[in-house]
């Protein structure tokens, strides 16, 4: 005689509860320590601040409270126009490239998948290198700078999606070789301008650049960032559904009607765009879009509605502590932030790899 298992309804209503309760928590959580991390990441450096002074300071600047000011104005100007623009862009920073990565990784479907697989943190090496290397001295700005490093972003996405789309298709082993190839192409060039420029004093300045580095942060391009930020994760939260059953396949993505293609193009899209942004102002990081989303599926599963948002907050805090520690560990040397991540990332990428041996994965 078999027995027939039929799902419970009232079990499964249960479970998503559950999950629903636990990932509210962990966001909420996360949000907490993000907040408490940007308020003593404010404070630490050279001349250190206490944390108090630091949230009276931003309460002062953000709502005219406390009104009375008991601290000197030499803190004021560390913590307000240098260090608390600093602490943001790490942040967002952070979470655009653990937003990319996640989404990445599904596009692609390959989970070894971040922003360089696009080639565009290349792209943008190569146009930040072209100015900083043959661009006018005396002209040098943070926003020239980053304009060029966003112009080099979108002529690598243009050519990636010639590449990717010879016959019409966009599949993933097309986004994947197209990607690898495209930056190995952009690597190339600017290890070539490296060598034919004759200012080591500007080779210098790329070689740190290509490192990461959220020295020139200022309020301006934090107020960029926020609405690169914004909207990117707007866009892929709309896109969250279809993300799930892009990573299902896409045998199951049509079933429910939905063209893996389309889904495709316009995730890479987004991607790219946001990944540009942050490599103009910030210089290419890695690790953080590579190992921030298997750290949030191992929180939240693989739901794209909850990884997302978990991703962007582990992303955030994760950079902010990493530039902590490049600005002070060799203080009064400052450490490129791409050392740090990768210090971090590769032992833990490495505990993926086991992990994937250990369970089958791919």
């Amino acid at each position: 005689m078999t027995a027939t298992l039929v799902a419970d309804p009232a079990v499964d209503d249960l479970d998503h509860a559950r999950h629903r309760g636990r990932t509210l928590l962990l966001t909420t959580g996360l949000t907490t320590a993000l907040v408490l991390t940007l308020v003593v990441a404010a404070g630490l450096g050279p001349v250190a601040v206490p944390p108090g002074t630091v949230a009276r300071i931003i309460g002062h600047h953000t709502f005219g409270y406390p009104a009375t000011v008991d601290w000197s104005a030499a803190q004021d100007s560390i913590v307000w126009l240098v260090r608390v623009p600093r602490v943001l862009l790490g942040a967002l920073v952070g979470a655009a490239l653990a937003i990319t990565g996640a989404v990445l990784q599904t596009i692609v479907r390959n989970v070894l998948a971040d922003p360089h697989i696009l080639g565009v943190t290349s792209g943008a090496s190569t146009g930040a290198a072209v100015y900083l290397l043959f661009g006018v001295a005396a002209a040098t700005t943070a926003t020239a700078l980053a304009a060029s490093a966003f112009i080099g972003a979108l002529i690598a996405t243009a050519l990636l999606f010639l590449i990717s789309r010879i016959n019409g298709q966009l599949t993933s082993l097309r986004l994947l070789l197209g990607g690898v190839t495209i930056g190995y192409i952009f690597s190339a060039a600017t290890s070539f301008l490296i060598f034919a420029s004759d200012r080591p004093e500007g080779a210098r300045t790329v070689l740190f650049w290509l490192l990461g580095s959220l020295a020139p942060a200022a309020w301006s391009s934090v107020a960029t960032t926020v609405a690169v930020v914004a909207v990117s994760l707007l866009a892929v939260l709309l896109m969250a559904p279809r993300l799930d059953a892009l990573a299902a396949g896409d045998d199951t993505a049509r079933t429910l009607g939905i063209a893996p293609n389309r889904i495709r193009l316009w995730a890479l899209l987004i991607v790219a765009l946001a990944v540009g942004a942050v490599v103009a102002v910030a210089g290419a990081i890695g690790f953080v879009g590579l190992i921030v989303p298997h750290v949030a599926r191992l929180c939240t599963g693989g739901t794209h509605r909850h990884l997302l948002v978990v991703s962007a907050l582990i992303g955030a805090l994760f950079l902010v502590i990493a530039d902590v520690a490049a600005r002070t560990v060799f203080a009064p040397r400052e450490l490129p932030i791409g050392i740090v991540t990768a210090a971090v990332g590769a032992p833990l990428l490495l505990v993926l790899i086991r992990r994937f041996r250990a369970t089958g994965e791919s």
